[in-house]
């Protein structure tokens, strides 16, 4: 079977976490690192993906700057999205020779990943036909579906990078800043606020990792950071 090794951190600025998914990517394609899952959290922050409208982004920068903010423009698909304390972020560094040449089956496998998981805690998400994500039915005339988790992928040489991210219990009012992957007519809600109870984020980060080994057919095998850290050391050496 194959493997992904699980690499749990903590919370990871995002510049940080950048530079580290691109020596992953740059080592994975020399064959010096196993495909590698990771799963974090970051300080505030929005993302704008490479169509992204800087008119998304609907306050100055002086205000986020205030409210502790940071802004990237970055190289993953779709528009502007928010990153924050509360939100679980996987970032799947993945050889696709090793499962399937079709990005298209990569966004959905990771849309999969993210559905299984909301039904482990009693929720039904779902797709919605020409946009990428996972979404909820809400009880409200004027935005009937609001969406639960957001997905952005970069694929070079076949290997993946950015990935998704799940409202577990994030701060809401910071997606009230932008047009969230500039889509004005749909809400954002978080798990906590459906099961209108308090989830625990580490539950969650189990059942991602379970379901994921599931859909992508993979063992993953969790690696501390002191470990994966000497293993990305060791392939840097090797350049």
């Amino acid at each position: 079977m194959k493997t992904v090794w699980l690499v749990n951190l903590n919370s990871v600025p995002y510049a940080n976490a950048l530079a580290l998914q691109h020596q992953l990517v740059e080592a994975r394609q020399r064959g010096a690192l196993n495909d590698t899952l990771l799963l974090l959290e970051h300080p505030p922050v929005f993302t704008l993906g490479r169509n992204a409208q800087d008119s998304h982004i609907l306050v100055s920068r002086e205000f986020l700057q205030q409210q502790g903010i940071e802004v990237f423009r970055v190289e993953r698909g779709g528009d502007v999205t928010y990153h924050g304390p509360g939100q679980l972020v996987g970032y799947p560094i993945l050889d696709l020779h090793n499962f399937r040449l079709d990005v298209g089956w990569f966004v959905r496998s990771m849309e999969e990943v993210l559905i299984r998981t909301l039904g482990d805690f009693g929720i039904h998400g779902k797709r919605i036909e020409k946009l990428v994500g996972v979404w909820i039915d809400q009880p409200s005339p004027v935005q009937p579906e609001a969406k639960l988790a957001q997905i952005g992928a970069r694929i070079e040489q076949w290997i993946t990078y950015h990935g998704f991210a799940l409202n577990v219990d994030p701060n809401l009012a910071h997606f009230d800043l932008i047009v969230p992957c500039g889509i004005s007519d749909k809400a954002v809600t978080s798990m906590t606020r459906v099961l209108n109870q308090p989830v625990d984020l580490g539950a969650v980060r189990e059942r991602v990792a379970a379901q994921f080994g599931d859909v992508f057919g993979a063992e993953l095998i969790e690696m501390s950071r002191e470990e994966f850290e000497a293993r990305l050391s060791r392939a840097r050496v090797g350049q």
